[in-house]
């Protein structure tokens, strides 16, 4: 069996034109067309749709319906093989979701260095975890977040656009669809979540056509290590090459999509508006195993980035971390694409809203909402060049 790097570079690879083949070379590109079915209030309403069901924090019911409405909306794309993985989650600790399961931004006192690496700048404020339900003044919201989570069985959605003619070679696209903090967790992820079922619903339509597959999943229980993540890997890896898997290319993570106003004001405040020279950061982790191939995929979504998104830049940075693309890092070439750095940024306090009862839907504006519909292009663009994506 050829060796990741091999399939990784293979499907990088841009074959040369034959002469046979100049009608085809000179058709318009696809990729601004698909680009173009991405549309910014058909995102918000995603969104807006998964608010409603609260924090969707797992081992509730909020959650279970949760997961029931992303399969139904998938299935309405037209989404093929729409599945579900189940595992059984025991807490290995009886203590609250309030750690978050990661830790990260949690600080009680201070150091120079973040999780996953790179070193904290300028001003930073506190942030952590909010478990105080009376923070929240929205009774509706207070009411929909208010059943605790209990262990035991838990699900999570996927589907897959099955390639054409390498259909057993596949990149996988993840976003979280669980919360906490006693908001809505609109951000966090639901600007993640909506992302990766627009792309599903962009991918799903009948006229597109892919060469290799791509698998769009909606992880559970990441709020509480990754969970959701992690059994996926436990579960799927040995099955790769198999019918029931296809061989992993790459994974690529959307989370927190939404909130770029730069880092602290000396009084631990933030703009209120978005700033001019937001950007998408697109990370990979320079300690895992496949950094090298990882580092490649970045730039191959900064390129794309360049070539097709309307509003926002990208960036690339080498600390990913505490993201559900984090299990597979040393599988596959894993990135994750983030409205900042994960550690030096919004472990640094450059998003109020994380985990607090602020992560509502109506804290943030159409600037703020473009940011996330930005990433949405980027990945949109990127997977197309990579999986060979044309217009029938």
């Amino acid at each position: 069996m050829r060796s990741p790097l091999v399939m990784f570079l293979a499907a990088l690879a841009v074959p040369a034109v034959a002469p046979a083949q100049a009608d085809t070379a000179t058709a318009p590109d696809p990729i601004p067309q698909l680009v173009a079915r991405l549309d910014l209030e058909r995102y918000k309403a995603t969104i807006k749709g998964l608010t409603a069901f609260g924090d969707r924090r797992q081992g509730t019911d909020r959650n279970r319906a949760a997961v029931d409405w992303i399969d139904a909306q998938l299935r309405s794309y037209g989404c093929s093989d729409v599945s579900r993985l189940k595992y059984d989650y025991q807490p290995s600790l009886p203590s609250p979701e309030g750690r978050g399961g990661q830790g990260v931004g949690v600080r009680t006192r201070d150091t120079t260095r973040a999780s996953g690496g790179g070193r904290y700048r300028g001003l930073r404020a506190r942030t952590g975890v909010n478990t105080d339900s009376l923070k929240q003044p929205d009774a509706g919201v207070r009411a929909r977040d208010a059943q605790a989570s209990t262990p035991g069985a838990r699900e999570e959605v996927y589907c897959t656009k099955i390639g054409a003619t390498h259909p057993g070679e596949m990149y996988i696209v993840g976003a979280h669809m669980d919360g906490i903090g006693w908001g809505e967790a609109a951000n966090d992820d639901g600007s993640g979540t909506a992302l990766v079922m627009e792309l599903a619903r962009v991918y799903s339509s009948p006229d597109v056509r892919t060469d290799r597959s791509i698998r769009f999943v909606l992880w559970n229980n990441e709020e509480t290590g990754l969970n959701g993540a992690r059994a996926y890997v436990e579960q799927r890896r040995a099955l790769q090459g198999t019918k029931e898997e296809p061989t992993w290319l790459g994974m690529i993570q959307h989370d927190m999509m939404l909130f770029d106003h730069g880092m602290p004001r000396a009084d631990g405040t933030l703009p209120p508006e978005q700033r001019p020279e937001a950007d998408v950061n697109i990370e990979f982790q320079t300690s895992a195993k496949f950094a090298a191939q990882a580092q490649l995929l970045a730039w191959t979504f900064q390129v794309a980035n360049e070539k097709y998104a309307t509003d926002y830049p990208a960036s690339v940075g080498s600390h990913m971390t505490n993201t559900d693309s984090a299990p597979f890092q040393d599988l596959v070439p894993a990135i994750s694409l983030r409205e900042n750095e994960r550690g030096t940024q919004i472990g640094a306090g450059w998003d109020p809203n994380w985990h607090q009862p602020t992560d509502l839907y109506a804290t943030y504006d159409d600037a703020d909402f473009r940011l996330g519909l930005n990433a949405a292009q980027t990945t949109l663009a990127a997977l197309a060049g990579l999986t060979g994506a044309t217009l029938k």
